[in-house]
């Protein structure tokens, strides 16, 4: 199956701040979503980051490296992978996800983000003030139970998400 037509053909690549961590993601990601916890908006420097969940699989990483683990507000634990020189962020993969082999990227570092919209909004209990989300995408007060919702909607936007690009 090919991408949506309004997106760009795979793979997908992106980076790190300095370029020195690059990957190239080969088939499409499950979602993409805005995260508002307290330990995105602390590590994004920003209102929310973008998550976009893909299959560990599907993403070739080269660079070097290193991990953190970390609390998160669901009461699970995340191994944040970052680059060593300048600090950013390349994907996390909580303890939730860590036997599916998914892995959640943050969506920020790809070269073509600006191609892709959010499909929802997650912990929305924790946003900051003058934040106005757009109605027409889903919205969770926390976590959700389970990713499905936010699976499907991406896959009502941009087609199912997996197969390679042709």
């Amino acid at each position: 199956m090919k991408n949506h037509p309004c997106l760009p053909p795979l793979p997908w690549r992106g980076s790190c701040q300095c370029g020195q961590v690059r990957y190239r993601l080969n088939r499409m990601p499950l979602t993409l979503y805005c995260c508002h916890c307290s330990e995105c908006q602390k590590q994004s420097a920003s209102m929310h980051g973008m998550s976009m969940i893909v299959r560990a699989a599907d993403i070739e990483i080269t660079g070097e490296t290193r991990i953190w683990t970390r609390p998160t507000d669901s009461g699970n634990t995340t191994d944040c992978c970052f680059c060593p020189d300048c600090g950013s962020r390349v994907y996390h993969r909580g303890s939730q996800r860590k036997e599916s082999g998914m892995l959640t990227l943050k969506a920020g570092s790809l070269d073509v983000i600006a191609a892709i919209e959010p499909v929802g909004h997650i912990w929305l209990k924790r946003r900051q003030a003058g934040f106005r989300g757009d109605p027409a995408v889903l919205h969770f007060d926390g976590q959700p139970d389970d990713y499905g919702e936010l699976i499907a909607a991406f896959a009502g936007k941009y087609g199912q998400a997996g197969e390679r690009e042709a």
